[in-house]
């Protein structure tokens, strides 16, 4: 099995598929792949009135624990960085914002699974 050929394939892959289950949650894509400095953050999206930083995780299996452990607090940090850089860019305001984090883990080349963690950190 292997759904993707490289690690930065099998990212892209991963962000393709967590837009299209965001898309069918209601969530509305504003931009990929934003970066700020040299911080980058996956996923921008809007719910309702909430801005949403996703950070989307993609494994290939479980071996070496689920993608969403892998989410330590330097990245945490280099997304909060990348928001504020993304904040102070918009013009218009948000009620609310939010970092979610996405794991998706390939179970065979077209057979996935994904856990969507709102409000993460």
């Amino acid at each position: 099995m292997n759904p993707a050929n490289s690690r930065q394939d099998l990212g892209f892959l991963g962000e393709n598929i967590a837009c299209a289950y965001l898309e069918r949650k209601g969530y509305e894509i504003l931009t990929r792949r934003f970066r700020y400095g040299r911080a980058e953050i996956d996923i921008i999206a809007q719910k309702g009135h909430t801005l949403v930083f996703i950070e989307v995780k993609t494994r290939r299996h479980e071996e070496f624990g689920y993608p969403e452990e892998s989410v330590k607090k330097p990245k945490k940090d280099k997304l909060r960085t990348a928001a504020a850089g993304f904040l102070s860019q918009q013009k218009k305001k948000f009620s609310d914002i939010r970092f979610d984090i996405l794991s998706i883990i390939f179970k065979s080349e077209n057979n996935f699974e994904v856990a969507h963690f709102e409000d993460a950190f």
